[in-house]
């Protein structure tokens, strides 16, 4: 072999092993978390925008809502970077400063659109919408809805509208009683020799508590205390009551207030305690558009006492409302996260750790928690809406017209779903923000990373305007009446339908031939009738037996409240499901697959959490409740794959979000450790550091020295 040759086949030898040899650049590439988050979103079968237009109603509403978010960011007194940071005084001083702001547009714009901006805020500060809602939703709100005309135009002179020349509170809550308003003991009783009402405080608690805007803010409130006449009670009604002159700002005669303190969360409120000791007030400060009190003592009571019950419900609609906006803000935040953060590996081939997001139980945890926020926001619509429409409703009914006990029928109706929603969905939401808190893991612990703030401040929602196991009952109370109804031969509302269909649903099982038919909305919606039927029949039953007995009614009805809560629990899921499956086939058609996953997604999981059930009353036999737990897994999967598209879609800006690990980019590391240094910056001075130098330089006296263990012994 000639030296040529033998150089020529070694050249060739060579290029053959560079060709077949894999090349650097090849190998595998550790993807960063903003490279990961892109990855996501690049798994979406939707127009994303389409589907926030869908969520917002449209796209006029997107475009006002992103015009809210960007003028608050903008504003300097709504930065929100540093809350995690402030303390009780500094918050409430910086709510107060958002005042002036927010005032403007009270009367700038439209109800609707300011509705709007508010609902904006509550999700970046609810201190201050909660602080700003007591004057417009409840001081204000109940002028509105209690007072007469004459009255209403009145106090909206006095600058009751405006914010000018008065603030107002909301004084219902007592120490010693909340949620039962007939037994508030403040006292309301009238002197017809000076046609004045005299306001007083009979026992501590009697005091009035939880007061939002009374302990610094307040100039006026208005007081539910019972109304006394000539010695007869006549229940609980309101009042107007001046607190504190409106140019000294001291307290009027006769009022003592203070503050409350610190709380779990929402520190921007001054909640406060007053006492009245016989403050006198003219006898047209107590609001009469329904029970009134003439000059001669007279008084003259609703014919319909339930058309009062309106005021009661915008707060319960707002909750739900609220909601599913803060749902959605917990699964943004979770799932940012888990769509960036790797731990562990789940294949020993890959070179990077596996996201959370991949992994089957974090599937579990947070998918049906997406669907879940989808179904309240898509129930929050919903049932505004009925309360919009009953509201005009009953501004034009009079109450001698023919259609006034359908109106009533509704307003029971209304009345009780809201009550029963708004204690499901503030439930439901605070366990949700709780399990996406830990599914940050050890981070979730920091306050700055959002949602340990958003627990502490969303969990009053299960207490206020009505205890939530108060509110459960209540609306399974009407559950039960609405059964006895319907054994009666009346018609039912829509909202209990499945009550005019107790013969043929009672005994009803799933009549599926394939368990894949399980699959479907109208399934799902039976199956939900069904259990419900049985579960609104074992409370009514209970109720009869306990009548039959020789109990009273109330007696009764205490007696099966085990069962008249998992009744309106139960009627509660089915309801939410059938709004959100209404809302699917509403969409439009490109959204109406992925929405699909999310609502069957939704009515399955629920099914399985609630298997005990369906089980009881034998709707789905064993194997057919295996197959919804596998499709729960098999679901969970399927919207794992959009699960960022979803969460984008919710249109929540950085800024909103307010939580580093909530980020868009997926930046979260960086973002998280930049907020840590600014807020705690390095180098600074020790806050106490002579504590640790009087300790590590303190005198010791000299002890014997210790024997030496290791002596030998003799």
């Amino acid at each position: 072999m000639s030296e040529s040759t033998a150089a020529s086949q070694r050249l060739a030898f060579f290029q053959n092993q560079l060709q077949s040899a894999p090349c650097a650049a090849e190998e595998p590439k550790i993807k960063t978390t903003m490279e990961s988050m892109t990855e996501e979103r690049q798994k979406a079968t939707f127009d994303v925008r389409d589907l926030t237009y869908f969520l917002d109603g449209g796209e006029k509403f997107t475009k006002i809502r992103e015009k809210f978010m960007m003028e608050l960011e903008r504003d300097p007194t709504f930065r929100m970077y540093d809350m995690y940071d402030v303390t009780k005084d500094q918050i409430r001083e910086r709510t107060m400063e958002k005042f002036r702001t927010i005032v403007h547009y009270v009367s700038a714009e439209p109800v609707p659109i300011f509705t709007m901006r508010m609902q904006t805020i509550s999700l970046i500060d609810p201190g201050f919408w909660t602080r700003f809602g007591v004057h417009y939703g409840l001081f204000f709100g109940a002028l509105r809805g209690s007072a007469t005309s004459a009255q209403f135009s009145h106090w909206v002179s006095k600058g009751a509208l405006a914010l000018n020349g008065m603030v107002g509170c909301f004084a219902m809550t007592e120490l010693g009683h909340g949620s039962n308003v007939a037994g508030l003991e403040t006292t309301a009783t009238f002197d017809e020799a000076s046609d004045q009402f005299i306001i007083h405080t009979p026992t501590i608690t009697a005091t009035k508590w939880w007061i939002g805007g009374a302990a610094h803010t307040a100039t006026h409130t208005v007081v539910f205390a019972q109304l006394i006449v000539r010695g007869k009670r006549y229940g609980t009604k309101s009042f107007v009551v001046q607190l504190r002159d409106t140019h000294t700002y001291g307290l009027m005669p006769g009022v003592n207030i203070g503050d409350i303190g610190k709380k779990m969360g929402r520190d921007g409120i001054d909640n406060g305690w007053i006492q009245f000791t016989n403050v006198r007030i003219p006898r047209t400060n107590m609001l009469m558009k329904h029970t009134k009190v003439s000059r001669a003592g007279e008084v003259k009571e609703p014919p319909m006492a339930q058309l009062t019950y309106g005021a009661l419900i915008q707060g319960r609609v707002a909750m739900v409302v609220d909601s599913g906006n803060i749902a959605k803000k917990a699964v943004t935040i979770a799932g940012r996260y888990a769509a960036v953060r790797r731990q562990f590996s789940s294949n020993p081939h890959d070179v990077q750790e596996t996201k959370l997001i991949d992994y089957a139980i974090h599937q579990y945890r947070l998918m049906p928690l997406l669907a879940q926020a989808y179904a309240f926001h898509f129930t929050g619509v919903e049932t505004n809406k009925l309360y919009d429409d009953l509201m005009d409703t009953l501004e034009s009914t009079q109450p001698d017209d023919e259609t006034m006990g359908e109106v009533i029928d509704t307003l029971k109706e209304t009345h009780a779903t809201s009550a029963g929603l708004k204690a499901f969905c503030t439930w439901s939401t605070l366990n949700a923000i709780e399990a996406c808190r830990q599914t940050l893991g050890g981070h979730g612990y920091s306050a700055y990373t959002g949602l340990a703030t958003t627990y502490n401040d969303f969990a009053v929602h299960c207490t206020w305007e009505g205890d939530n196991t108060i509110l459960t009952l209540q609306s399974g109370r009407y559950l039960v009446s609405c059964y006895r109804e319907a054994l009666a031969g009346k018609s039912q509302p829509e909202g209990v339908s499945y009550l005019n269909h107790l013969d043929s649903l009672l005994n009803l099982g799933c009549g599926v031939k394939t368990n894949e038919e399980i699959l479907s909305f109208d399934v799902i919606q039976e199956a939900w009738g069904v259990v419900t039927a049985n579960v609104v029949k074992k409370a009514g039953d209970d109720f009869e037996v306990s009548l039959k007995a020789g109990m009273s009614p109330e007696a009764a009805y205490e007696e099966c409240s085990q069962a008249r809560l998992a009744a309106a629990k139960i009627h509660s899921y089915g309801y939410i499901f059938r709004r959100f499956a209404q809302a699917v086939k509403s969409a439009p058609e490109k959204l109406q697959p992925v929405l699909t996953k999310l609502c069957l997604l939704y009515g399955l999981y629920s099914i399985e959490q609630n298997a005990g059930f369906f089980l009881q009353y034998r709707y789905f036999t064993p194997s057919q409740m295996d197959y919804v737990r596998s499709q729960v897994n098999i679901f969970c999967r399927e919207v794992r794959q959009e699960y960022i598209p979803l969460i984008d879609a919710f249109n929540y800006s950085d800024y909103m979000i307010n939580s580093p690990l909530g980020v868009y980019d997926g930046n979260i590391y960086e973002k998280y450790f930049d907020q840590v240094k600014r807020q705690n910056p390095v180098g600074g001075e020790h806050p106490y550091l002579p504590l640790i130098q009087s300790l590590l330089r303190r005198d010791i006296e000299d002890d014997e020295p210790l024997e030496d263990d290791d002596e030998d012994d003799e």
